[in-house]
């Protein structure tokens, strides 16, 4: 389902696709893009050190998270509460990859305040469904390594 999504991605760092599911039901699709898909806004390969410290997100990417929760909320709105989102990255060569650690707090605000259940994950060690609650908790405690 999300690596389908993801394959849209034009991000040259990751490729990334999320889904939001409810009783079954795809209600949001979002991948990594610039803002507006408007190519003259890719900031992939800039180094995130060119940022000030302020710049809380120095991807040039609207996240895929962040684009399905807006695709959900145009097209589902009343279908968000109680729902599941989906994220997969894809390597350069398409293939999946594992996901990191929970980190972004940008998605885990948004995915919270949307009354989304579970976040869902693929990690080395398997599919990881995280309580919204707990992915918050964990993206803001997150330390990179």
């Amino acid at each position: 389902m999300s690596g389908d999504v993801a394959k849209s991605s034009s991000c040259e760092r990751v490729k990334g696709g999320s889904v939001i599911v409810k009783d079954g039901e795809i209600i949001g699709r979002g991948f990594n893009s610039p803002p507006g898909n408007i190519e003259n806004q890719k900031r992939c390969l800039n180094s995130k050190k060119d940022y000030d410290a302020k710049v809380t997100d120095k991807t040039c990417c609207i996240h895929a998270e962040e684009r399905a929760m807006f695709d959900a909320l145009r097209n589902n709105s009343e279908k968000i509460p109680g729902s599941r989102i989906y994220f997969t990255r894809l390597g350069s060569n398409g293939e999946i990859e594992f996901s990191k650690e929970p980190y972004c707090t940008i998605c885990s605000k948004m995915a919270l305040d949307l009354g989304i259940k579970e976040f869902v994950l693929y990690h080395e060690k398997g599919i990881c469904s995280y309580g919204l609650e707990e992915y918050n908790e964990l993206s803001f405690n997150y330390l990179p390594k």
